[in-house]
């Protein structure tokens, strides 16, 4: 047992079960699952069943099974380079739009400390400008998607996504700054737990939510418009430009794009929550714990 505790007590193995457990555990099918709720939430508004079909006998798993079913699928489909393409630019796009997102959990905190063991990758001083770092990063995947496709509706694609984040970009960063400013830190275990504090004895917690209630709005639809969700999917406007800057792929790349799209999803809510909603502090805990 001291063995394990002195192992685990080695920086670099702790930094490989935070990512193995945090990013590929956590993110990556938290992204995946984002996908069948979508398309189930999709069905429900327009009065249909939705995915039904893959099954195991009589089990169908309400859905779940597609996961598994769309997986294979992407696998044995053929990974085509369109004529005239830059192939290079084209093989390698679809994983800036991952990396940014999975990227983004590095920094989160999932829960408090043990000891000396923490729950988050890595605590870096200028947390908040990792965050606007990694996430302008996400914008390369579909600006050489649309530039190497060779396709004229790509190429519109990409070139929306580059004009849009320079849109969101300028206020996003606002919104940091403000954070920034009532908590005086731009580490984000730092502003995380100067949200656990309260205001008027133990009624109004000190959330960002409460403390910049116009930065919560700028910096949620900013990242709304980074993951390209309604109304701002303009990039992948299917009724103007079919599918957008990722028109021409298919097979593994396609899905991709796709799993990046929901692994952004998944990295909004989170930094919402850290930022403005307290984080892993749960309000009024404290009253409980103190409680005869």
């Amino acid at each position: 047992m001291e063995i394990i505790i002195e192992i685990l007590s080695i920086p670099l193995i702790q930094s490989i079960l935070k990512i193995v457990f945090i990013i590929l555990l956590f993110a990556m099918p938290l992204g995946t699952v984002l996908t069948l709720m979508e398309r189930k939430w999709s069905a429900m508004i327009q009065d249909r069943v939705g995915p039904n079909r893959a099954n195991i006998g009589n089990y169908t798993g309400h859905g779940l099974l597609h996961l598994a079913a769309d997986g294979l699928k992407s696998i044995f489909k053929e990974d085509t380079i369109p004529k005239g393409a830059n192939g290079f630019l084209y093989l390698i796009a679809p994983f800036f739009g991952m990396i940014a997102g999975v990227a983004t959990f590095a920094i989160i905190p999932i829960a408090g400390p043990i000891g000396e063991f923490t729950f988050q990758v890595t605590d870096i001083e200028p947390g908040l400008l990792f965050i606007f770092a990694i996430t302008s990063l996400s914008v390369y995947g579909a600006v050489l998607a649309g530039t190497s496709s060779n396709s004229k509706f790509a190429l519109l694609g990409g070139t929306r996504a580059s004009a849009q984040m320079i849109s969101y970009e300028v206020f996003m960063g606002l919104a940091l700054m403000g954070i920034f400013m009532v908590y005086g830190s731009t580490r984000v275990s730092e502003i995380v737990d100067g949200q656990n504090e309260y205001w008027f004895g133990n009624l109004i917690p000190m959330w960002g939510v409460f403390t910049q209630p116009l930065g919560f709005i700028l910096f949620f639809t900013a990242l709304i418009a980074e993951t390209k969700r309604a109304p701002f999917d303009a990039p992948e406007g299917e009724s103007e430009i079919v599918a957008g800057y990722f028109l021409e792929y298919s097979g593994m790349r396609w899905s991709a794009f796709m799993l990046s799209e929901y692994i952004a999803v998944a990295a909004v809510a989170v930094l919402t929550t850290t930022l403005f909603f307290g984080g892993y502090h749960v309000p009024w805990l404290h009253l409980w714990e103190s409680a005869p």
